[in-house]
């Protein structure tokens, strides 16, 4: 993500620590509402595969992307409560995803 969305998450948790508080109660509904958001994806692709067949197909691939990108956000704000720093965290894991996936960066130049 770039600075300013992460600026932008963490808008939103100031928002909601503001609201809600931060507590452990707190940390732990944020987590929950990851899997919330989850489950609407799986929802949002059952729709888009018409897997149900009472209810057929009432979803789009658009859906389901923006149900993706729902997760990414609550992700994102549930990360802030776990890490100092939740941009550099994030960034550290992917490189180790992308190093773990494709290898060390070269180093020739």
């Amino acid at each position: 993500m770039t600075p300013e969305q992460w600026e932008t998450i963490g808008r939103l948790v100031d928002w909601l620590d503001r609201e809600n508080g931060r507590d452990e109660h707190e940390r732990a509904l944020r987590l929950i509402k990851l899997t919330e958001e989850v489950g609407e994806v799986g929802q949002a692709y059952v729709g888009l595969t018409g897997q149900n067949p009472r209810k057929g197909v009432t979803h789009t691939s658009a859906d389901v992307a923006d149900e993706l990108c729902d997760v990414i956000v609550t992700a994102a704000v549930a990360l802030h409560s776990f890490s100092r720093d939740p941009a550099a965290t994030f960034a550290a894991k992917l490189d180790a995803i992308t190093a773990r996936t494709f290898g060390p960066p070269s180093t020739t130049q």
